[in-house]
């Protein structure tokens, strides 16, 4: 596996990572509706792909959460009342998923939310703003800030 590193002269930190450890799935409950939304959000899961293995599914199985899939994977399920980080603060969780040679995978509920007991397990909770947004917006601002994480990794000039 080649390492790569961004330019010296990025504005951002200097990242190292190590190509083709961390895959990255974000799962949705609830069938897509916004063709518009839809397809923006696969827009940026398919440029993340350059990078990293990236992946957005619908999850349909209620009775199972995602989890028991990704056994070796950072959880992170978003919440109302998850943490709110800033783009720098969600670079770390593909920093540390590096580090720990760890998948990451992203959760976003429905119209009711996630169970709470799949909030409970997960790693982390995250909140992507304090504002209401319909399910389909924030798989495109998630999506996005995904690619934004990985380019910044790869020294990539997208997150400039």
């Amino acid at each position: 596996m080649r390492a790569a590193q961004a330019p010296a002269s990025s504005p951002h930190m200097r990242h190292t990572v190590q190509e083709g450890i961390v895959r990255v799935f974000l799962y949705y409950i609830g069938r897509p509706r916004d063709p518009h939304a839809n397809a923006l959000a696969e827009e940026y899961v398919r440029r993340s792909r350059r990078f990293v293995p990236c992946y957005i599914l619908e999850w349909e199985d209620l009775r199972h959460p995602p989890w028991e899939r990704h056994k070796r994977a950072i959880k992170v399920a978003l919440s109302p009342q998850g943490q709110l980080r800033d783009t720098a603060g969600f670079l770390q969780l593909f920093e540390e998923a590096n580090r720990m040679a760890k998948d990451l995978v992203f959760l976003i509920g429905g119209a009711e939310g996630l169970p709470p007991q799949w909030v409970m397990e997960a790693d982390l909770q995250l909140s992507l703003t304090p504002l209401t947004l319909p399910h389909e917006l924030a798989r495109v601002i998630l999506a996005e800030q995904i690619y934004r994480a990985v380019t910044t990794l790869h020294g990539h000039p997208y997150p400039r």
